[in-house]
């Protein structure tokens, strides 16, 4: 017959037994709660830094709405915010006229994703201008004008619109602590955009990433050469900054995530979320999932009063263009 002790014991040992379930759901439901109040604070601190424009235009004849998704994410050349020591270090001089060194279409749905190029000094139909380069579009009249004239050229109508300058992408890339580009063979250099690279993977930080996705006049494909660095080192960025090193730990994700807001003005109907499918859509192609191109094109000219211009292959490009309107996928003829 046990003792009096024994028995207290033994009551204490069978409570420690049924409490300690309870303590471990405790501990969980702490940790969810706490994991759901960080994502929601993250949430609406990164909605109130993003900057928002009035980027689409309504007008009579606007293509209709087509299944998934469609962005135009373009880099603009504007150096009203850099210092004249700024201007030096990034190679990018002290002209203010405001243009687009970078025009893409991303697609994602059914079919994609697709990040499509469109060369710069592509020659199209500006609405009230006349041709001219597309990259024009944007200094004659802002994001309204760029978005109606690519939605003409291409029978797209776009969702969402995303733009970075010249200091925002150099803080983003330089907030992942640089990314790694592999050079191709022969290597980049370029004086006037300040890329000195050697054949070989390396890499680079945000001053370097610029210098090597803005060189053209050292590249015998001249800007079809710069478009297809663009997309490379679009990859590399989403590959990189949606890494588990990068998207875990606070002390590395909140910087990249303040300096991506800082760096990017998005259209009126744009927030987080949609940021963020379109950051995971980035991964998958990163990945090596769908496919990125450049529009095909026919020739390239010169037009006077306009310089050196890319015509389309009107054909391949309205297949392509259809293929996105569909959203089906893009014929393997039309990618390069």
């Amino acid at each position: 017959m046990s003792t009096w002790p024994e028995r207290r014991e033994r009551r204490r040992g069978s409570n420690r037994g049924r409490r300690w379930p309870k303590r471990v759901a405790l501990t969980l439901l702490t940790l969810v709660l706490c994991v759901v109040a960080y994502a929601i604070g993250l949430y609406f601190w990164g909605d109130s830094r993003l900057r928002h424009t009035d980027a689409f235009d309504t007008y009579a004849d606007r293509p209709r709405a087509d299944p998934g998704a469609d962005w135009l994410l373009i880099g603009s050349d504007s150096r009203s915010e850099l210092t004249p020591e700024q201007r030096k270090e990034l190679h990018v001089g002290n002209d203010d006229v405001l243009n687009t060194d970078t025009i893409m279409l991303l697609h994602y749905g059914k079919s994609g994703p697709y990040l499509v190029s469109l060369p710069r000094d592509s020659y199209v139909d500006i609405p009230g201008h006349g041709q001219n380069k597309i990259n024009a579009a944007y200094a004659l009249g802002g994001a309204k004008l760029l978005t109606r004239t690519v939605e003409q050229a291409t029978g797209l109508n776009l969702d969402h619109y995303a733009e970075v300058n010249f200091l925002g992408f150099v803080d983003v890339v330089d907030s992942l602590d640089g990314v790694t580009i592999c050079v191709a063979k022969g290597g980049l250099h370029d004086a006037k955009s300040g890329a000195d690279f050697d054949a070989g993977c390396q890499r680079m930080n945000g001053t370097q990433a610029l210098a090597y996705v803005r060189a053209r006049y050292s590249d015998p494909l001249g800007d079809l050469g710069r478009v297809k660095r663009q997309r490379q080192l679009v990859s590399a960025v989403a590959d990189k900054a949606l890494s588990p090193a990068v998207v875990v730990p606070p002390w590395r994700l909140i910087p990249w995530l303040g300096a991506s807001f800082d760096a990017l003005t998005v259209d009126d109907g744009t927030g987080v979320r949609d940021l963020a499918q379109m950051g995971l859509r980035m991964k998958d192609l990163a990945d090596g999932e769908g496919v990125t191109t450049t529009v095909p094109v026919g020739e390239e000219t010169s037009v006077d009063g306009v310089g050196d211009v890319v015509e389309w292959d009107s054909a391949k490009a309205e297949q392509l263009f259809a293929a996105l309107r569909d959203d089906t996928p893009i014929p393997a003829s039309d990618l390069k």
